[in-house]
């Protein structure tokens, strides 16, 4: 998002702020023309340095209701500054839609600790729910809530299309910071109001994203390459219709999600919500253009 042009000041204040030429008052106050020179310049410098400061303000005022579709949060000290979530949005670019938030602390600095075995493994997580429906990433319609996730899981490698650490093994780097579209629900299995990604039962056969990673889970692995800076996630993602974007509530969300220690349904389960942006998970956000 490009800062919006500074305002020119009125002609007025040019008019007042204009620094006479070497000796001359004229159009000075009378207490002013008759004041030392010295002290005339040192007025002079600091309505000056006033009047920048105002139009700086009113630029950052501009700039804060241009980004008033993000949702924000106050930081909590109760809560690990990387997955303190102290924003969260979306915009949109031509056809990419741009997932954002940003924490108090350094983002993707903390990863779950191994255990050694898909069954009982954590996942760590930075999520954007949303109300778009699943069928536009290609899940079945109205299978649940869709949300982009960022997840670091270091016992498994759900991206067997992709060698993010690029060692010629795509099956060996589930624990760098990878993307993935989730279809959420909640699942009473998992613990009262807990979220669950969408289980696939035996033998059905749902529609499912051609980069599906094969987990018997409404999950897809698209290879849309996280980027982890300082305080700040963001992942692009590209759409054909970026309109349903535009026209969705978002939420987001920093939380730990672990695989069922008997690797059935439900296979994966939210079990540690670190922090909400909204605070109730109301999807109030609106996406920028």
């Amino acid at each position: 998002m490009q800062n919006s042009p500074q305002q020119p000041l009125p002609a007025a204040a040019r008019t007042r702020l204009r620094t006479p030429s070497r000796g001359a008052c004229a159009g000075l106050p009378a207490p002013l023309a008759s004041a030392p020179a010295a002290l005339r310049r040192t007025l002079l410098r600091a309505g000056l340095a006033f009047a920048l400061s105002v139009a700086a303000t009113a630029a950052w005022a501009h700039e804060s209701t241009a980004a008033s579709g993000a949702i924000h949060a106050e930081a909590n000290q109760a809560v690990g500054a990387d997955f303190d979530l102290v924003q969260a949005g979306i915009r949109t670019e031509k056809n990419i839609a741009i997932f954002q938030m940003t924490v108090s602390g350094k983002a993707g600095r903390s990863r779950p600790a191994p255990v050694g075995k898909l069954a009982g493994s954590d996942v760590f997580s930075y999520v954007w729910p949303t109300t778009i429906d699943p069928y536009e990433v290609g899940f079945e319609r109205a299978s649940g809530i869709l949300a982009m996730a960022v997840t670091a899981h270091p016992d498994f490698d759900d991206t067997p299309l992709f060698d993010e650490n690029g060692d010629g093994k795509p099956d060996n780097d589930g624990n760098l910071w990878h993307s993935h579209w989730v279809v959420l629900q909640k699942n009473p299995a998992c613990g009262a109001d807990a979220l669950a990604v969408v289980d696939i039962p035996a033998g059905a056969r749902p529609r499912l994203p051609k980069t599906w990673p094969g987990l018997p889970i409404l999950i897809d692995s698209p290879g849309w390459q996280p980027s982890l800076q300082a305080g700040t996630v963001e992942v692009r993602v590209p759409f054909d219709d970026i309109g349903v974007v535009g026209a969705a509530g978002f939420d987001g969300v920093t939380a730990g999600l672990r695989v069922n220690a008997s690797v059935h349904a439900p296979l994966l389960c939210v079990v540690d919500v670190f922090k909400v942006a909204s605070g109730d998970l109301s999807l109030p956000g609106k996406p920028e253009r």
